[in-house]
């Protein structure tokens, strides 16, 4: 089977990324001791919901997730390390895991993708696998505390510090493309951007494809930092992605507006993965495969998009949507740069 390359794929047609990972497991309803696992038993701190330790106790489950967002037409998987820092992984006192739990989530992808290709010889479809780098859950950009503005929890060194170990598991376990999600503060995605240069610079290595994704938190139209989306592309640039894009917080619906105006601006490809709608009043999620997809289908059809997939609340069916709906539509064209004098 000849392999295409992510940019030839890219050349050819819209890439379908995958749903989110969270909304999966908790259909397994796994206990405290399912997390564990027995390598983890006499643990003494609780770990249940710290899926990304998951990839170490019960990898069978990543690897049938994976399965079946790639049998529903998803050509590019995330690692299941959203959480996959030290800076993260302090919340579990797991921070010396965090280079297996990187390791071992991009090995389960893999074995997912040699797994599918085993059970589907004639999909020819080269699929990718992104190492997905989460925002963290402290921030660069704000005070934790209202009483002193200037306070910050974390500074860019340990953020940097943090995303390059989480780099380096990813990309010893075989990852294609680094995926830098979610961002709700730029001076996080700057340090990941950081890092990530850093890593490859330090190990003499080509440096792999990076995504960059963030995220517009509510209808002021910016950031939880406080930058409009036009800025925070700009601010992002410098890193020479592959792709730019939004994803999360908002459904299909309310991220259009956003995503038309990042295809007009963007020089590099677009890639937009929505909420399956906005979250009830229990936090859940309603929006139907169908109408995800009748939304992205919408957007391919404008010439809008490149890559196109599912956030929280979207499951393999939301992509399997998705993939038949955009799947004959032709991709957004690059934009030709006019050559400075």
């Amino acid at each position: 089977m000849v392999m295409k390359t992510l940019q030839e794929s890219l050349q050819e047609r819209i890439l379908i990324i995958d749903g989110a990972m969270g909304t999966m497991i908790q259909q397994y309803h796994l206990t405290e001791e399912d997390y564990r696992g027995d390598r983890f038993k006499d643990w003494e701190f609780p770990i249940k919901g710290n899926n990304d330790i998951l990839s170490i106790t019960q990898p069978q489950i990543i690897q049938a997730i994976h399965l079946k967002y790639l049998e529903a037409g998803a050509d590019i998987i995330e690692t299941n390390t959203f959480s996959g820092t030290t800076i993260a992984q302090g919340d579990y006192k797991m921070e010396a895991l965090v280079y297996e739990i990187n390791y071992s989530s991009a090995q389960n992808a893999r074995k997912a993708i040699e797994e599918f290709y085993q059970k589907h010889p004639e999909n020819t479809a080269t699929k990718f696998v992104a190492g997905a780098i989460g925002p963290t859950n402290k921030t660069l950009s704000l005070s934790p505390d209202v009483n002193d503005p200037g306070f910050r929890a974390v500074t860019f060194d340990e953020v940097a510090d943090a995303y390059y170990e989480q780099v380096h598991g990813l990309v010893e376990g075989g990852v294609d493309i680094l995926l830098i999600e979610t961002i709700f503060d730029t001076l996080n995605s700057k340090a990941a951007i950081y890092a990530v240069k850093k890593y490859f610079h330090d190990k003499n290595l080509k440096e792999l494809p990076i995504m960059i994704s963030g995220t517009i938190t509510d209808a002021s139209d910016r950031t939880l930092s406080g930058q409009t989306l036009e800025a925070f592309y700009i601010s992002v640039m410098h890193a020479n992605p592959l792709s730019v894009g939004l994803n999360c917080a908002l459904g299909a619906a309310e991220m259009r507006p956003h995503i038309q105006e990042l295809s007009q601006i963007a020089s590099c490809y677009v890639s937009a993965y929505p909420n399956a709608g906005l979250p009830n009043a229990m936090g859940e999620y309603d929006e139907t495969p169908h109408e995800t997809a009748h939304f992205i289908e919408e957007w391919a059809k404008e010439g809008l998009v490149n890559i196109v997939g599912g956030c929280c609340g979207t499951t393999p069916d939301h992509i399997k949507h998705i993939a038949d709906n955009v799947k004959n539509i032709q991709t957004r064209p690059l934009p030709i740069l006019e050559e400075s004098l």
